[in-house]
């Protein structure tokens, strides 16, 4: 024969269940037929059923059956046709092993070969063999796997019912079929004649045999189980996981694979994934993806790769969990927890937002918010703060964090993303970015997802201290934070905490959005399979709303807010009431006020000097006298900021309370002190930077190649001098903003106080 007196054996199926035990699928292709599970030793009560109606004289005959086959030739030529075969279980091996015609010359070679393998490897695998190879219907081959399809149980566990029931099954496989009512009760029907055939030779007693008769009447045998589209991409990748795990290590694959996987939350997460989808379908949106992880565990629960796997107009068959887009803002908190970690910011540390980044980038609302602590510029997702950070910090630290994260594989370089890193410039998956949120919604360690039920979750990597993630998981779980970039009451908003982080990648191609509770960590990604831009389908409005849908359902039983899912604050630190514009312990005069948490080295010193509260008379807004009338007096609040906010202040139309004007101080009047007070001010020029290489667009308006001059003046100046190559260019009032054309060459750029020596430091640009 082609195989030889050698045993071969397809490799075994790999059976996947959910956590709850419900089947997923068995991991071969469609037109593989399934099982060939190893027995680890042969199970002395199938041995027994097995050979008391297959081969009675098993253990006599060296492969092949003399006796049986004399019995059988005379039968069939009594009869002028075959009524009887002869075949041994060895015999069947070897046309189990090399399947074909039955013809005497096909039969002859088969004993040829069962003597074979008999003399070879002897009667104990023979047997082991014919166990794992016989067929049992439906493409399910093997007593072990035979018993987890039909039974769901282990071999070694099945009773003397269940055994007769499973070993009637390979006379005829598709006439007994299990799953068919029909074919059941044909299987019933010769179990009982198995257990007689027991009965009868002693090997049971009549006892067992009287209850067996009872159990295999009453055996229930569980639903067929069909593998739910729903699940198929999350099968595939597991399939394909397996088989690369065992070629790794040599060995096979897992038989009964336990996932971590919930079905039923599978499918209600797929539809909730196409609700969204549909919604926003008509602005662009062609699909989805979501993953569903266990805080605790890590342990995947969901995991949604598409909306539909057979849905080729949204071309659902792509693994959208696995497919790199671009991140947009879900990067920033990896940007603050890494200036929070190098220390060089802290919760109280003003980020200004006041003019364009490194490299001009602008915000996404093209507003300026002046400014802001840490917890307002990471809820408000403002892309100035970030990038500054990032560039105070260096790309390459980012870079390297990022890396250590999982989020890129060091293939590139940080110079090919830039600061753009911190706008999430830089394309990741949906999986390693939930992968990579494990840190901030964990201890600061990066785990790998768990897709294996039971098995125990690696320690994972520290990259962050635990401090730092337990502050930026307060940050992002503050709505009032989020204000005024993002209403209130929309779809990052809930009835218990939660930290939520949105993005959005350019032109709106990808919407996404990852948020957790104290128990569940959720990513979610919308947009369409050929990068579309989408219209205003960001991840603020469509990932954020499905994400949202996902955690409340989870929550279901905790939405009276009657239980404590709260975040826990870095150990031994301890709550202080701030300023939220200043960073310094609040004032009297302090209008919006938070509680932040610091440790004992991060303590403000002092109270809020930006605040101040002035008695006025209301009649003409000057300051009270003791002459006022009670009646005319009041309090009002003032906010006094440093020089270099002026620009910002102005625009904003915020008042620093009285000064010349409601003091009185008008034309021909006298001045108050600080006005002609000019010595030991300070100018710094904010834009330019020096060093800068500016390139002319020759295509662009002449009105439009301009650069912005800015500087900031401590003290009381009313107007600076501008000079452009050590000669005077423009004189400006406050906020002493200008726009000097642009023109080739190198230039020099200086601010002076009018008569007077006080100036800035020079700065020089090249313009090409």
């Amino acid at each position: 024969m082609a195989t030889g007196a050698h045993f071969v054996r397809p490799a075994p199926t790999p059976l996947l269940r959910d956590r709850h035990g419900t089947f997923l699928a068995e991991a071969a292709a469609p037109d593989q037929d399934r099982g060939f599970w190893p027995l680890a030793a042969l199970p002395d009560r199938v041995v027994a059923a097995t050979l008391a109606i297959e081969d009675r004289r098993f253990w006599d005959h060296p492969g092949v059956d003399l006796l049986a086959i004399g019995r059988a030739v005379r039968q069939n030529l009594g009869e002028g046709e075959r009524v009887s075969g002869a075949s041994t279980l060895a015999m069947q091996v070897a046309r189990l092993q090399r399947p074909g015609s039955r013809t005497y010359l096909r039969k002859a070679a088969e004993a040829a070969t069962a003597l074979l393998l008999t003399a070879r490897y002897g009667r104990e695998a023979v047997l082991a063999q014919y166990l794992t190879l016989v067929p049992y219907g439906n493409r399910i081959h093997g007593i072990a796997y035979a018993a987890r399809r039909y039974l769901d149980k282990p071999v070694e566990d099945l009773s003397w019912a269940e055994i007769a029931f499973l070993t009637a099954i390979p006379q005829s496989p598709a006439r007994m079929n299990p799953f068919d009512p029909l074919g059941k009760a044909r299987a019933i029907a010769r179990g009982q004649r198995i257990l007689a055939a027991l009965a009868a030779s002693g090997v049971i007693s009549p006892e067992e045999h009287a209850v067996a008769r009872e159990g295999v009447l009453r055996l229930a045998v569980p639903a067929r189980g069909e593998r739910s589209e729903e699940i198929l991409h999350a099968v595939l990748q597991l399939s394909r996981n397996l088989a690369e795990e065992a070629r790794g290590r040599g060995q096979v694959p897992p038989l009964l694979f336990e996932t971590t996987l919930d079905l039923e939350l599978q499918k209600e997460v797929t539809r909730r994934a196409r609700f969204t989808v549909g919604e926003w379908e008509r602005l662009g949106a062609g699909n989805a993806a979501v993953l569903v992880v266990e805080r605790a565990t890590g342990e995947v629960l969901a995991a949604v790769s598409s909306t539909g796997y057979f849905d080729a107009e949204r071309a659902g068959a792509i693994d959208y969990l696995r497919v790199p887009r671009l991140a947009g803002s879900t990067l920033k908190p990896f940007v603050y927890a890494l200036g929070l970690e190098r220390g060089r910011i802290t919760a109280l540390t003003r980020l200004d937002d006041l003019e364009p980044a490194v490299g001009g980038i602008v915000n996404a609302d093209d507003r300026y918010l002046g400014p802001l602590l840490p917890r307002f510029a990471l809820g408000n997702s403002r892309n100035v703060p970030a990038v500054n950070l990032l560039a105070e910090l260096g790309v390459e630290e980012g870079f390297a964090l990022f890396g250590d994260l999982g989020l890129h594989d060091g293939s590139a370089t940080a110079d090919r993303y830039g600061v753009g890193l911190a706008l999430g410039g830089m394309p990741v998956t949906l999986e390693s970015l939930v992968t990579a949120y494990t840190a901030l919604a964990g201890d600061g360690r990066v785990r790998p997802l768990v897709w294996q039920r039971g098995q125990t979750g690696a320690p994972g990597k520290r990259v962050l201290s635990e401090d730092t993630v337990r502050q930026i998981t307060l940050f992002l779980a503050d709505p009032q934070a989020r204000l005024p970039s993002f209403p209130r009451m929309g779809h990052s908003e809930y009835p218990f905490p939660v930290a939520v982080k949105t993005g959005t990648s350019s032109q709106f191609r990808d919407a996404w959005t990852v948020a957790w509770s104290n128990r569940y960590l959720v990513g979610a990604w919308v947009g369409h399979p050929d990068y579309r831009p989408m219209h205003e389908a960001s991840g603020f409005r469509a990932a954020a709303g499905l994400v949202q849908a996902i955690l409340l359902s989870l929550h279901r039983d905790q939405l009276g807010g009657l239980a404590d899912l709260s975040f826990p604050p870095p150990r031994g630190w301890r709550a202080e009431r701030v300023c939220a514009l200043s960073g310094q312990r609040a004032g009297a005069a302090c209008d919006r006020v938070l509680v932040e948490w610091l440790s004992p080295a991060q303590l403000p010193p002092g109270e809020c000097r930006f605040h101040r509260q002035v008695v006025l008379d209301r009649t003409n807004g000057r300051p009270a006298t003791p002459a006022t009338p009670r009646g005319r007096v009041a309090l009002a609040t003032f906010v006094d900021l440093p020089p270099r906010y002026a620009a910002w202040a102005m625009r904003e139309g915020l008042s620093a309370g009285p000064g010349a004007r409601e003091l009185g101080y008008g034309p021909g009047g006298p001045k108050p002190a600080h006005s002609v007070q000019t010595s030991g001010m300070r100018l710094t020029i904010t834009s330019p930077r020096g060093g800068e290489r500016l390139l002319l667009d020759p295509e662009a308006p002449a009105a439009a190649s301009s650069l912005a001059l800015r500087v900031t003046v401590a003290g009381g100046a009313e107007q600076v001098v501008w000079y452009v190559d050590d000669r005077p260019w423009a004189t400006v009032d406050r906020p002493f903003t200008a726009r000097w054309p642009l023109q080739p060459g190198e230039h020099t750029f200086e601010a002076r106080l009018p008569f007077s020596n006080e100036r800035s430091r020079r700065v020089t640009v090249v313009v090409e």
